[in-house]
């Protein structure tokens, strides 16, 4: 018997149907045609590192691929937890219960997109999200999928992107994302900062989110992590995939306020995220070890000296930074998505600002991911440009 096809409409959660497709089509479509005429192309469009993965950490992984295969559970492993806070400890002074303080996520994004789903109530008065952009578009979508309201604070480049806390309305704003280094511009925030941030949460009764994804990758001074200042209501998020380059391994940690970890720890089994047991081996390799961090911190270190000695010479306005591995540059003539696409027909791929939300218009963002070599050979095609 012939079906009937459906005549009525889909019905899609709001947040999905608002999403819309990919925006830059005329630049995917682009690189595409030049993919397929075998055209060299040096990818500074996505922040995936391409140095290889410690082979230490490659080992624990393999080591503990078991026979029989059983399911994790959201808390992890004790030796996971452990490790973690040891590192918490080296690199910032900061002391973890690894019991009641620490739980592990399947990476940063993943652990940005459900925090809404556990601290936002359908009936409160407020429901916000506040968060700054230009800046990572989960923050936004997270909120929207939860039933939140997205609250984007314009962070400027005469304030060094700093969130201004003073644009952060209190009456509707129940969480609050900082995001330092910060991506896509690279800059940091100062201690006193975080500590004004801490101070502004508290007296407006805001949880406190640090995304701290790149607070390994520096030249400078080491960049302080939110728990450094405040536990109380607050909670850091911190990734393995550019510390030890494990992008694809998704892994990553949530830690501080007790009572926020244990309502997560009642959440997650829900949500099905529990870190695979091998990958847990994997990051508490990572999270134990400290050398290969280094290592890696003086290769994007070279790349940055690379690029901003390039851009020094030619007169290409950016925004020096110590940190991350992304570099904010302004477009000559205003229009980044023009300019990315200029780029790319010399076969560099950057990331247009807008795609990182109001505010990013005018910039392109480089990720440093390519080799030194290759980044060598891009600032040659791009040297045609000046």
């Amino acid at each position: 018997m012939e079906r009937k096809p459906h005549t009525k409409r889909l019905i899609l959660n709001p947040a999905l149907e608002a999403g819309g497709d990919y925006p830059l089509l005329q630049l995917d479509e682009r690189r595409r045609e030049l993919e397929r005429r075998g055209v060299e192309l040096f990818d500074f469009g996505t922040g995936d590192p391409r140095e290889p993965t410690d082979e230490r950490i490659r080992q624990a992984l393999t080591n503990a691929v078991p026979e029989v295969s059983r399911y994790p559970t959201v808390s992890g492993s004790r030796e996971l937890r452990e490790a973690f806070c040891g590192w918490m400890r080296r690199r910032h002074g900061v002391t973890l219960d690894p019991e009641t303080e620490v739980i592990p996520a399947n990476g940063s994004k993943e652990a940005i997109f459900h925090l809404p789903f556990a601290f936002l109530h359908h009936s409160h008065a407020r429901k916000g999200v506040a968060y700054g952009t230009p800046g990572y578009p989960v923050y936004e979508r997270g909120t929207a999928y939860a039933g939140g309201e997205p609250l984007p604070v314009h962070l400027r480049r005469e304030d060094g992107f700093l969130l201004p806390l003073e644009e952060v309305d209190p009456e509707r704003a129940r969480m609050l994302w900082i995001n330092y280094p910060h991506n896509p511009t690279g800059s940091s925030a100062p201690r006193t900062y975080l500590e004004e941030v801490a101070a502004f949460c508290r007296e407006h009764d805001i949880l406190l989110l640090s995304d701290e994804c790149y607070s390994e990758i520096y030249s400078g001074e080491p960049p302080p992590s939110i728990l450094e200042v405040s536990r109380e209501r607050t909670l850091a998020v911190c990734s393995l995939s550019k510390r030890s380059g494990m992008t694809g391994y998704r892994t990553a940690m949530i830690a501080g306020d007790a009572e926020m970890i244990s309502a997560l720890k009642r959440m997650r089994p829900s949500v099905g995220v529990a870190t695979p047991s091998f990958v847990q081996a994997a990051a508490t390799a990572a999270w134990s070890d400290d050398a290969h961090v280094e290592r890696r911190r003086r290769i994007f270190g070279e790349k940055r000296a690379l690029f901003t000695e390039f851009f020094e010479r030619t007169g290409i306005p950016y925004l020096p930074t110590e940190a991350s591995f992304y570099l904010w540059v302004a477009a000559p003539d205003g229009d980044d998505e023009a300019y990315a696409l200029r780029l790319l027909e010399e076969g560099i791929i950057v990331a247009p600002g807008r795609s990182f939300g109001p505010g990013g218009e005018g910039y392109v963002r480089v990720a440093l991911v390519p080799s030194i070599e290759e980044c060598r050979r891009a600032i040659g095609r791009w040297e045609r440009l000046c």
